[in-house]
């Protein structure tokens, strides 16, 4: 058994983690690899077995935006370990490990399903409620802005963003460009008056917004005007939104945000995490 960190490069244990990823959330990071948007800010914390990536922990470094102050953070996202090699006690020392190697970054958290609620307590880590933003809005017939599926244009806009004032995460063009290839495919839209991209599906009555990308301040209520059709009713924002319309309610997910947070750094009261940099 070997403790391996940050691999990318070597093709058979970059495959072999491709695998475990595939069997473990039906998802792989090749074609993210190979587009050249798997850096230095993703580093793999993995167990080998023979070859064969068997656990692993995954580091994100980003920052995030918290009231105007940007505080350096560590995301910790793709923990996994292989059907045959569970309850053994691995993902317990990669996350002791990589706490350990990032003990100076004072923020760092994570996404937990249901099924783990009792286990990031045991490190430190706090559950933390995030709030779902809402707005009602009037129904209307509407052609829809041009799609747009040129990563490098995305990356781009994504990389001059506009700092988030209450709270958002910086240095993830990355990881959104991760969800324009795997979720969002056909689903970005180019605003040209607005010089914005927004991401977003209709479902029902309910327009789900997940981004908007901008270097300037953003009319939010014209660009949804853009967006709605003759059904939409509601829109539901999925990051933190900071217009006096907005209602807000419990986020209920089957993801569960746990932060490490010893720096006693202040969160906003009411905030979502921008799930196109959710690891």
């Amino acid at each position: 058994m070997e403790f391996i960190i940050g691999y990318r490069e070597n093709a058979v244990l970059r495959n072999s983690f491709n695998e475990l990823a595939m069997k473990t959330f039906g998802i792989e990071f090749e074609d993210w690899y190979q587009e050249g948007y798997w850096t230095d800010k993703y580093i793999p914390y993995s167990l080998v077995d023979h070859g064969k990536v068997i656990a692993n922990v995954s580091v994100n470094l980003l920052e995030l935006d918290i009231g105007g102050q940007r505080v350096p953070a560590i995301q910790i996202g793709t923990v996994m370990t292989d059907q045959e090699y569970r309850n053994c006690g691995y993902s317990r020392l990669l996350l002791e490990k990589v706490i350990e190697d990032y003990k100076h970054i004072e923020v760092m958290y994570l996404f937990a399903n249901d099924t783990v609620l009792d286990f990031y307590p045991k490190f430190g880590f706090a559950r933390m409620e995030e709030t779902l933003f809402s707005l009602e809005i009037q129904p209307k017939s509407n052609t829809l802005p041009p799609k747009i599926r040129d990563l490098k244009f995305i990356y781009e806009a994504a990389a001059k963003r506009k700092p988030a004032t209450q709270f958002g995460t910086a240095g993830t063009e990355e990881l959104l460009i991760f969800y324009a290839m795997k979720v969002f495919t056909e689903d970005i839209y180019y605003l040209e008056q607005e010089q914005a991209l927004a991401i977003c599906q209709q479902e029902g009555e309910t327009l789900h917004l997940y981004d908007v990308i901008s270097d300037r301040q953003i009319d939010l209520l014209h660009l949804i005007s853009q967006l709605r059709n003759s059904e939409t009713t509601k829109v539901v924002f999925h990051y933190t939104l900071e217009i006096a319309e907005v209602q807000m309610g419990e986020c209920q997910g089957w993801n569960v945000l746990f932060v490490r947070n010893t720096g006693n750094i202040k969160f906003p009261k009411h905030f979502k995490h921008p799930i196109t940099s959710q690891a």
